[in-house]
C-alpha cells in the first residue's frame, strides 16, 4: 500500500460527510458545539477565536459550520486591500441580506442605503448603521437559524468592525450566532466574550502528523519536524503540502523541496550573517534529524568552530540546544537555497564523513550521493542496499527515494535502466505516480532487453490504471502480464491479477477481448502447467474456476470437470474461490 500526506484539517465540510477532527482542540469543539445546539434552540451568542497564525482559527470556524448543515450560513472575510474602504466588511457579509431591507425602520435603512452606497448621502450615522446591521441579522435568522462568520476581522475597515461589535453586544433571543476570528484582540471586539487559540501540545501535534502521514517515518526526522513546527498546526500541514511521502519518510529529501526565498527580508538577514556561519546554517540545513553532536562533527570537517554559531543564535535564525532547531521551515528552507551547489556539496560530504558507517548506514548513502560531483556506481550500489533495507522495514516511500537516487547515480546505461524500473515500481506502490512517470522516462534513453521492457510495459500499465481508470488499462496489464509470462511466472501471475482487478474496475468499458472472463482465461492458459504455492496463485485459481461455473450456469459454455492441477490447488482455492465467485457474479454483464 501506498502512503499519502495529505492535509485534510482545512478541507470544508459538506452536508454528508462528519465533521472535521481538530487534533488538541477538543474544548473548543465543545464549546462551539453548545453555542450551535443554543442557535438551534433560538438562542443567540458570540464569539472572537483569536491566536497567532496557523493556530486553527479558520478551521474551527469550518468545524462549527460543519455540525449542522441545515443551518443558513453567511461568510464574510477581512481584506487587506479593502481596509480603507469604509463599511466594505459589512457589505460583502450582509449583501446576501439586502431584500430584507424593508423591514427596517426607516431611518436605520437609510443610514444603511446610504453606507453601501444605494442612496445618495454623506456621513451616515455610525449608531444608525450599527442599528441596521443588527436588525438586518435579526430579520434574517427570523426566517431560519442563522450563523454568521467573519474571518480576518483584522482586516475589516474599522466602520464594518464598529457597526458588527456593537450588533454583536445588542443580541438577545434571537436564533444567531456571530463568530469572529482574528489572530489578535480587536479593541471595537474589546469586550465580547474570547477564546484564545494556543499551539498544539506535543501529543496532538504528533497525533496530527500521523494522520496525515500514512507511511513510516523516520523518528529522528519527525521529531525535527514537530520541533520546527513548534505546535502551529498550520506551519506543520503547510510543510507537508510542499513535500512528497518519499521525500518525507526519511527526512531525506526536506532540504531540495522547501519553498525558500533567494530574495527578500530572510534572504537579506542570512545575507549579512558572516561567511562561517552562512556555512554552519547550510550544514543545519542539510540534516533533517537536528543532532547537534553529529552538527559539530561535520562543521569540525570544514574547519568550522563554534563561535560561527553566535550570530545566528543572537539574531534568533536558530537555537542550539539538545537538538538544533531553525526558527522556522522557511528559515532553514532558506539557508540550504541560498548555497551555491559546491557549498552544497561540501555540507553534505562533510556530513557523510561525521555519520558512522555502522549506526546509520542509510544517512550516510544518502549524503554521500548528495555530495557527488560525478556519477559513482559505489554510492549507487550503497543506495541500493539501502532502499533494500528500507522496504524490509516496511518504508515504500524512503525506499522509493533511495531507488531513485541510486539511479541517477549509475554510470552504466544498463544498471541505470534496471535501477530506474525498480524506483519507478516502488514510487507507484508508494502512491506517487507522477514521480513513477518521470523514472520510467529515464529507462527512454537506455537500451532494454526484452525482459526490462515487459517490466518497464507492466509498470506504465499499473500506472496508466491508477492515473486513468480507462477502459484500456485491463488491455495494457494483460499484454504486460503475457509478456512477463515468458521471464517471470510469479510477475506474470501478479499481472493477470491486476489486470482482473482493472477489469472489474471498468466494468463495461473494458477493451474488446480484456474483459474479467477474457483475463481468467488468459491467465488459466498462461500459467498451464505452474505449481500454484502462495495467495495470487490461489486467487487466480478460484478466479479460473468461478469463471467457467459462471459461464457455464449462463451458458455460454459447457461445464468442465476440474482437472489435476486445479484439484491440486483444492487447499488453496477453498478459501479464495468464494470471493472470487462474488467477484464474477458482480461482473457477469462484462463476462
Amino acid at each position: 500500500m501506498g502512503c499519502s500526506a495529505r492535509a485534510r484539517q482545512s478541507d470544508v465540510m459538506s452536508a454528508n460527510r462528519e465533521p472535521l477532527r481538530l487534533y488538541g482542540r477538543q474544548a473548543e469543539c465543545e464549546r462551539l458545539a453548545k453555542l450551535v445546539d443554543g442557535v438551534r434552540g433560538g438562542r443567540s451568542a458570540v464569539l472572537v477565536v483569536h491566536g497567532e497564525p496557523g493556530t486553527g482559527k479558520t478551521a474551527l470556524l469550518d468545524f462549527t459550520v460543519g455540525l449542522d448543515t441545515s443551518l443558513q450560513v453567511v461568510r464574510a472575510a477581512g481584506a487587506v486591500s479593502e481596509t480603507e474602504l469604509a463599511f466594505g466588511g459589512l457589505h460583502r457579509l450582509c449583501g446576501t441580506m439586502l431584500d430584507l431591507l424593508g423591514r427596517l425602520p426607516g431611518p436605520q435603512r437609510e443610514a444603511l442605503e446610504i453606507a453601501f452606497g444605494l442612496r445618495a448621502g454623506t456621513g451616515p450615522d455610525r449608531f444608525l448603521v450599527g442599528l441596521a446591521a443588527l436588525g438586518l441579522l435579526a430579520e434574517s435568522a427570523a426566517d431560519h437559524p442563522l450563523i454568521c462568520v467573519i474571518d480576518e476581522a483584522h482586516w475589516l475597515d474599522q466602520a464594518s468592525r464598529q457597526a458588527l461589535g456593537f450588533a454583536a453586544r445588542r443580541l438577545t433571543t434571537e436564533p444567531l450566532l456571530v463568530l469572529f476570528a482574528a489572530p489578535e484582540p480587536i479593541t471595537e471586539l474589546g469586550d465580547l466574550p474570547t477564546m484564545a487559540l494556543g499551539r498544539l501540545r506535543d501529543a496532538a501535534a504528533r497525533d496530527l502528523l500521523a494522520s496525515v502521514v500514512r507511511c513510516p517515518m523516520d523518528d529522528r526526522v519527525r521529531d525535527q519536524i514537530l520541533a520546527e513546527a513548534r505546535g502551529i498546526p498550520g506551519a506543520l500541514l503547510g510543510l507537508l503540502h510542499e513535500v512528497s511521502p518519499s521525500q518525507l519518510a526519511g527526512g531525506f529529501g526536506l532540504p531540495d523541496v522547501l519553498s525558500g526565498s533567494t530574495s527578500g527580508p530572510l534572504f537579506a538577514e542570512l545575507s549579512e550573517l558572516p561567511p562561517e556561519t552562512r556555512q554552519l546554517l547550510l550544514l543545519a540545513a542539510a540534516d533533517p534529524t537536528g543532532d547537534p553532536a553529529l552538527l559539530w562533527r561535520a562543521a569540525a570537517h570544514l574547519g568550522i568552530t563554534s563561535d560561527a554559531a553566535i550570530p545566528a543564535a543572537e539574531a534568533g535564525l536558530i537555537t542550539f540546544d539538545s537538538r538544533v532547531v531553525f526558527r522556522d521551515h522557511a528559515v532553514r528552507s532558506t539557508a540550504y537555497r541560498v548555497a551555491r551547489l559546491r557549498q552544497r556539496q561540501s555540507a553534505h560530504r562533510a556530513l557523510a564523513q561525521a555519520t558512522h558507517p555502522h549506526a546509520d548506514p542509510d544517512r550516510r548513502a544518502w549524503d554521500q550521493a548528495k555530495a557527488l560531483t560525478e556519477l559513482d556506481e559505489d554510492v549507487a550500489a550503497e543506495l541500493e542496499c539501502t532502499a533494500g533495507r528500507a522496504q524490509a522495514r516496511g518504508g515504500l516511500a524512503a525506499a522509493a527515494a533511495f531507488l531513485e537516487r541510486a539511479a541517477t547515480a549509475t554510470p552504466d546505461a544498463a544498471r541505470r535502466a534496471e535501477r530506474s524500473l525498480a524506483a519507478a515500481s516502488v514510487m507507484l506502490q508508494a502512491g506517487e505516480p507522477w514521480a513513477a512517470a518521470k523514472l520510467l522516462d529515464l529507462t527512454e534513453t537506455d537500451t532494454l532487453d526484452d525482459h526490462r521492457q515487459a517490466r518497464a510495459d507492466l509498470v506504465r500499465a499499473r500506472l496508466a490504471f491508477t492515473v486513468d481508470r480507462g477502459g484500456d488499462a485491463s488491455q495494457l496489464l494483460l499484454d504486460a502480464a503475457r509478456q512477463l509470462s515468458r521471464f517471470d511466472g510469479a510477475q506474470s501471475r501478479t499481472a493477470y491479477l491486476d489486470a482482473i482487478r482493472a477489469a472489474l474496475s471498468v466494468g463495461s468499458r473494458a477493451a474488446p477481448g480484456a474483459t474479467m472472463a477474457d483475463v481468467a482465461r488468459a491467465a488459466r492458459e498462461g500459467s498451464s502447467g505452474t505449481d500454484f504455492a502462495g495467495p495470487p496463485d490461489a486467487l487466480l485459481a478460484g478466479l479460473e474456476a468461478s469463471q467457467l461455473q459462471w459461464r457455464a450456469r449462463d451458458g455460454s459454455v459447457a461445464a468442465a470437470p476440474r482437472d489435476k492441477r486445479l484439484r491440486r490447488r483444492d487447499d488453496h482455492c477453498g478459501r479464495a474461490q468464494p470471493a472470487a465467485a462474488g467477484l464474477c457474479r458482480s461482473t457477469a454483464s462484462v463476462g
